[in-house]
């Protein structure tokens, strides 16, 4: 089976619309591989912080986000991120490492290092790429694009349980703060900026629960792959 012969799902949205634990739903359901683009950027920015490179070394960042040795693997408890072997799922969901990310998505150098990467991630029997330019720039001729969003409130409301659950002080206004500071950096970039990809399916998950939207997205998947 070639790549191109390879069915791929892309769904992209900003931060706390529900990708990631959709992903992992729809890619469990299918048994496609999954790839979490947002945590290569978390990767780098946490692999950059352990080097000590500065956010102003684009060449440096590109350098170190080209060498990055990951692995996505879905278990029980949800997804495993390991780099170089070691467990680092919990470290990259950090908000510091959020913004950090965010920050070097921006950069061209590190954008082009990470694209061939990412493509390489397409392996039978398919693939469920999530992130913020699946549609648009990485996977251009997915037959299955969505674009998921929900408003701000809701998605500071889940990242707020979510933090809670893992023992993390955190606070609602905050946490709206932050979001809307990472849509408005992720929007205005210059090099592949959030936005749908013409063709995609949007879907509003604010008022939807976790097993509403993995099954709209499987009825998708039937119908178009």
């Amino acid at each position: 089976m070639t790549s191109k012969s390879i069915p791929v799902i892309t769904i992209d949205g900003p931060g706390g619309a529900g990708k990631g634990t959709i992903a992992q739903q729809v890619a469990s359901e299918l048994g496609f591989h999954i790839l979490d683009s947002g945590s290569l950027y978390r990767l780098t920015a946490l692999a950059s912080e352990k080097d000590h490179i500065e956010l102003t070394a684009e060449s440096a960042l590109a350098e170190r986000a080209l060498n990055l040795e990951v692995v996505f693997q879905l278990m029980d408890a949800g997804l495993q991120i390991l780099l170089r072997g070691e467990d680092v799922s919990e470290a990259v969901r950090s908000e510091e490492m959020g913004m950090r990310a965010s920050k070097i998505a921006a950069m061209p150098m590190v954008r082009e290092a990470l694209l061939q990467r990412q493509r390489d991630f397409l392996l039978a029997p398919g693939l469920l790429a999530d992130g913020r330019d699946m549609g648009t720039t990485v996977f251009p001729g997915a037959p299955l694009k969505i674009f998921m969003t929900a408003s701000v409130e809701q998605r500071a409301e889940r990242r707020y349980k979510q933090l809670k659950d893992k023992g993390i002080n955190a606070s609602i206004p905050a946490l709206v703060a932050d979001l809307t500071a990472r849509d408005k950096q992720d929007t205005n970039r210059a090099v592949s900026p959030l936005k749908p990809a013409e063709e995609a399916i949007l879907l509003d998950t604010t008022h939807l629960s976790i097993s509403q939207v993995t099954q709209q997205v499987l009825e998708l998947a039937k119908q178009r792959l």
